[in-house]
């Protein structure tokens, strides 16, 4: 393995760019974005990411531009405890460190010029060919150049992913959405809160000494288009049954800049998520709620691991890619399932079902958190939970 094309810069791809570069592969990263900015406010990191992280070589200026914290606090929708859950993960690392997306994107480039990687802007995949032996490819700015492998960290909507297996995995609406807003953080806000409420969740999440991100995930059936002048208000609005921590910060949303609103929408591509010499991986192979915050933990293992199967010499490529297959297949099935799980558990709570549904999570939450965890914790590079 020589060669290789890597088509999108999210953190997906940049991590892969990484993986393989550090092993002497020479990698070239298109994006069709113009620039490199970063869509989005926070990201926390569990434990699982922050090895991937590790084994990128990138773990100590992560940690750096973090917020660590060791456990999560659930609430009812007036801000009354719940329960409070000391994170099983971790060990070796953090069990979770949260930080902007705009700092983990300014890391993982660093690390990607380090390694001697080209990342192209403006331009992405326009065709392919595959021969058996090599990929030719053609851009849509025109250059032609041929690869021994072709990897997809294109999204949700991947055109690399529908090219390969047709529309038949497309991905499905939840029926929910979720609302980011970056705020400065109060002192009380040091590890993830979780408030349930009827039919909708809020929380809030550590980013630095100074800021956190407030979510909301509520039902917007039909996926409506939400027009960004009118985002803070609309926020507010459906914010408007919730007291305590998160009744003092609705009043500072209205009139906010900078709310991102993302349809919450899941893909699982049926293995394998290659065909001869092209794969696609992230959230183009199996997008996910993010309840698990394991979105871009999902994407840098993915990375990580097909960089260790393609290390081997003298082994076909197809090969390479079953073996991957089989490490990650099972891993990320029950990720997404976990995160499905608790997105329409979260979502069917009514105002008559509140009262239980708060002491059932008082009962049950902590065991079920624990064993999640547990599954997180264990080495990514594992075959199987």
């Amino acid at each position: 393995m020589t060669k290789v094309l890597i088509i999108g810069a999210g953190i997906g791809g940049l991590g892969a760019a990484i993986a393989l570069g550090r092993r002497g592969v020479d990698v070239d990263v298109v994006e069709l974005r113009e620039n490199s900015g970063v869509l989005g406010v926070g990201i926390n990191q569990p434990a699982n990411s922050l090895r991937a992280l590790r084994a990128l070589g990138v773990l100590d200026e992560v940690l750096a531009a973090g917020f660590p914290y060791d456990r999560n606090s659930f609430y009812d929708w007036q801000g009354r405890l719940v329960v409070d859950c000391p994170s099983a993960l971790g060990g070796d690392v953090p069990a979770n460190t949260a930080l902007s997306r705009s700092d983990l994107h300014r890391i993982l480039i660093g690390a990607v010029e380090k390694a001697g990687v080209k990342v192209t802007h403006g331009t992405t995949l326009h065709d392919l060919h595959d021969t058996g032996d090599h990929v030719d490819v053609t851009l849509t700015d025109g250059k032609a150049e041929t690869y021994d492998l072709v990897i997809g960290f294109d999204g949700q909507r991947s055109p690399l992913r529908r090219r390969l297996f047709g529309t038949e995995h497309e991905p499905v609406f939840t029926g929910y959405s979720v609302w980011r807003l970056t705020m400065p953080r109060p002192a009380e806000v040091t590890h993830t809160m979780l408030f349930q409420g009827d039919g909708t969740k809020a929380g809030v999440i550590p980013l630095s000494d100074d800021s956190m991100y407030l979510l909301h995930v509520t039902a917007e059936p039909g996926n409506p288009h939400i027009p960004a002048d009118g985002m803070a208000e609309m926020l507010a609005e459906r914010l408007a049954g919730y007291g305590g921590l998160i009744g003092e910060l609705r009043d500072s949303v209205s009139g906010a800049d900078g709310i991102v609103y993302s349809p919450l929408s899941e893909v699982l591509l049926p293995s394998p998520w290659f065909k001869g010499r092209t794969i696609v991986l992230g959230d183009a192979a199996h997008a996910c709620a993010p309840h698990l915050t394991q979105g871009a933990g999902m994407a840098l293992e993915d990375a990580v691991v097909l960089a260790e199967e393609l290390s081997p010499t003298g082994r076909a490529v197809g090969a390479s890619l079953q073996a991957f297959m089989e490490r990650r297949c099972q891993r990320v099935k029950l990720v997404q399932d976990v995160s499905h799980q608790i997105l329409f558990g979260e979502m069917a709570v009514t105002t008559e079902t509140l009262p239980a549904a708060v002491a059932h999570m008082r009962e049950t939450l902590p065991g079920q958190l624990r064993q999640v965890e547990n599954f997180l914790n264990q080495a990514f590079w594992a075959a199987g939970p």
